[in-house]
């Protein structure tokens, strides 16, 4: 026989799929150009912005069916190990100066003034508890509430009046703001310290009642409650919060 008869077939050995296609991501040359051009885009809009960007403003000026969620991702891991940092801020995003390098910037930072004993106490009862009324937060700590704390937080805009509660009176409901979650570092409310991460930072005795437990925030602190109602532009006048419109006799 011939060498050629002898001769065995060697087939060519097709690569596996890869497993990026499993989860959805971008094949398409032309698709993979368009996620690149808008991550670029992104980071123009949120570099460029004084306040955090929110998801609905980049989708509303980025291009149609641009996947947010892939485009934020590539940006953060691009930053990721930089000196600026993509983080996210409740539901927006912005940049912010890597932890390890706050103590560049100790010297340029504004020193602003240091809240009061009341003004902390009321703040994390407000950022536990939410929503929760003035009687409320009285409730918890055991003392009256001075309206000159409340006003202190609401000027840091660390905190807002979100709604009326549907008792007699109609007090007004207080909660957080995506401010407070910017300045602690936080993504999202249930990012607060549990009862054994503030125990080991000192925060909490370790002598604590047994029945005593700690108020899990809710998951979106912007959805009202059942017995919460929205303010509406009366309240926002009453409140001081919306000039009053001028009628003509």
């Amino acid at each position: 026989m011939s060498e050629r008869a002898n001769a065995s077939v060697i087939p060519f050995k097709v690569e596996d799929e890869p497993e990026e296609a499993e989860q959805g991501s971008v094949q398409n040359p032309a698709e993979r150009l368009q996620l690149s051009e808008a991550v670029r885009m992104a980071e123009a809009i949120i570099f460029a912005s004084a306040e955090p960007v929110t998801e609905k403003q980049l989708t509303a000026r980025l291009p149609d069916g641009v996947n947010i969620a892939a485009a934020m991702a590539d940006l953060q891991e691009i930053y990721a190990k930089r000196g600026v940092n993509l983080v996210h801020v409740g539901d927006a995003w912005a940049f912010r100066t890597a932890g390890d390098l706050a103590f560049l910037m100790s010297r340029d930072s504004v020193q602003q003034r240091k809240l009061s004993r009341a003004a902390l106490e009321v703040l994390a009862i407000i950022a536990y508890h939410q929503p929760v009324t003035r009687a409320e937060i009285e409730d918890i700590r055991g003392v009256e509430t001075s309206k000159g704390t409340l006003d202190t937080l609401l000027e840091t805009e660390w905190v807002r009046m979100r709604g009326r509660r549907r008792t007699p009176g109609r007090p007004v409901t207080y909660g957080t703001t995506d401010a407070f979650l910017d300045h602690f570092a936080l993504e999202e409310i249930r990012d607060l310290p549990g009862m054994e991460e503030l125990k080991g930072a000192g925060l909490l005795s370790t002598r604590m009642p047994s029945n005593f437990s700690m108020p899990v925030p809710p998951a979106d602190p912007d959805a009202l409650t059942e017995d919460e109602d929205a303010l509406t532009d009366i309240d926002l006048e009453e409140l001081g919060l919306l000039t009053p419109r001028v009628t003509e006799d």
